[in-house]
């Protein structure tokens, strides 16, 4: 995989592993991190936008715990997992590097509700990228052909400053 990470700094914070039909794990080596809470994470890169954009889609498969009152899943889990997943995607863009980068802003419009034990996907595209900023968008999708939209979101990161 070449996505613009050094593969000993990437294993240093992150599990890298390959898994089938081209995902790669992402989860934090630290298990006392927030982003545990919804782990186990995998990655893999889409085919590009028809202007040849990069995509990335970030799974999760949400579990009981990660449950409202009304047995679907909380939003609070939903907002997390599109947070992580403009940095997972963003790395899988080869456009960030392991260091601390931060979100900017994260608009999101909840569009249905997330369904327990199915798998969860953040469908990350990039929009543009400068020397600091990088503007992506997206939808958290769920079944077959991605047909249950449950979020649509908009989020900028700002990259690491050098050192």
């Amino acid at each position: 995989m070449n996505d613009g990470i050094e593969e000993p700094k990437r294993r240093e914070y992150f599990s890298a592993e390959e898994l089938e039909g081209g995902w790669v794990s992402w989860d934090l080596k630290d298990p006392t991190r927030f982003n545990s809470f919804i782990e186990p994470l995998t990655v893999r890169a889409e085919a590009p936008t028809p202007d040849g954009r990069p995509c990335a889609r970030v799974r999760m498969i949400p579990e009981r715990k990660h449950s409202n009152l009304g047995d679907n899943v909380h939003g609070a889990v939903t907002l997390a997992l599109v947070d992580i997943a403009l940095f997972a995607a963003s790395h899988q863009f080869g456009s960030l590097n392991a260091g601390h980068s931060v979100t900017l802003d994260l608009s999101t419009q909840f569009v249905g509700a997330g369904r327990v034990g199915e798998p969860l996907d953040a469908v990350v595209e990039l929009v543009r990228e400068t020397g600091r900023l990088i503007f992506l968008r997206g939808l958290v999708v769920q079944g077959e052909g991605d047909r249950h939209i449950v979020l649509s979101f908009a989020g900028t990161i700002r990259k690491a400053s050098a050192k």
